[in-house]
């Protein structure tokens, strides 16, 4: 999928807080690794750009 630099890519939520990801470029999202609801471990990696 097609992304714009700025446009939002993920919300992460930890210890009832929310992290919004956005793109800092424009690119195409090639790998998301990451499920919905998935515990994350520290330097997981969520997406992948191509």
């Amino acid at each position: 999928q097609k992304v714009q630099a700025g446009e939002k890519l993920a919300v992460i939520e930890a210890m009832k807080m929310e992290n919004v990801l956005f793109a800092s470029h424009d690119g195409v999202v090639g790998t998301i690794s990451a499920d919905k609801g998935e515990s994350l471990a520290v330097d997981q990696v969520i997406l992948e750009f191509a």
